[in-house]
């Protein structure tokens, strides 16, 4: 809107006021989305709308979705929203306006999981680790995922997804999901560079970063207390309705035809 009033050279309220009551149009935010080649639109478009009928009944409810992400000791700025109130820039200053960023930050790989109905433990892969196919099984198949999803669900029916990652796709994993799960999706099944399709990178990342990442840490113990007690605070219905999305936005994908959304 400032821009647009200072082009016109006019009140930016009364410019607000034309595009929001005249016009009923509202200022959207632009976001940033994979670039997706023609190949990968055809992929996410066949693959979502295979989804779509495999779990039409229901069953995207008994996924168990999963996905890593690293997270940093340092402090995550947001700097449209973070602003000081201050006389000048000095007193600004003086409030906090400049944080520091170490030089070396410490870092930590999460790998998390939830459905409809739960969550399982995070697990926590130090920065240096580096996550090949047997540390993927070894830690995080054998060491959480299977454990938990074994007493949580019992004899019903679940479904376990995960990404492309390289360790994800690779023989050993694949055979290991063969030989342990009843259902999964698999390596081909999956959509490519879809984290709009995937309820802890559109949703559930969102809400521990919002926890998490607003302040520094003194060490990656610091972080990892954190990160467990924010994941801990997440509740049944966020679970629920984050997970229950997942099917909207597998048929939105197949309305554009594979292209790249957010919403």
């Amino acid at each position: 809107m400032r821009s647009l009033a200072k082009k016109l050279s006019m009140p930016r309220e009364t410019v607000r006021r034309i595009v929001r009551i005249r016009l009923g149009l509202y200022p959207y935010k632009h976001q940033k989305c994979h670039l997706l080649s023609a190949d990968a639109k055809k992929k996410r478009y066949e693959r979502s709308r295979a989804l779509v009928r495999r779990l039409a009944a229901g069953q995207h409810l008994q996924v168990v979705w999963s996905d890593e992400k690293l997270f940093s000791t340092d402090q995550k700025d947001n700097k449209q929203n973070h602003r000081i109130l201050a006389k000048d820039v000095s007193s600004a200053n003086a409030s906090g306006r400049i944080s520091g960023r170490s030089q070396h930050p410490g870092q930590v790989m999460v790998w998390a999981a939830v459905t409809s109905t739960g969550k399982a433990p995070l697990v926590f892969l130090d920065s240096g680790v580096k996550i090949n196919a047997p540390i993927y099984v070894e830690k995080v198949l054998e060491g959480a995922l299977l454990p938990w999803a074994q007493k949580h669900f019992g004899s019903t029916p679940w479904i376990f997804q995960q990404d492309g990652a390289p360790a994800h796709t690779s023989k050993l994993v694949q055979n290991w999901m063969r030989d342990h799960l009843d259902d999964f999706i698999a390596a081909s099944e999956w959509p490519p560079s879809s984290p709009d399709l995937n309820p802890l990178d559109y949703g559930i990342w969102g809400i521990l970063e919002a926890k998490v990442s607003t302040k520094s840490y003194s060490s990656v113990a610091a972080l990892k207390a954190a990160l467990m007690k924010a994941w801990n605070e997440i509740s049944d219905d966020v679970l629920m309705s984050t997970c229950d999305s997942a099917m909207k936005r597998l048929r939105l994908c197949c309305s554009l035809k594979g292209g790249a959304f957010e919403i």
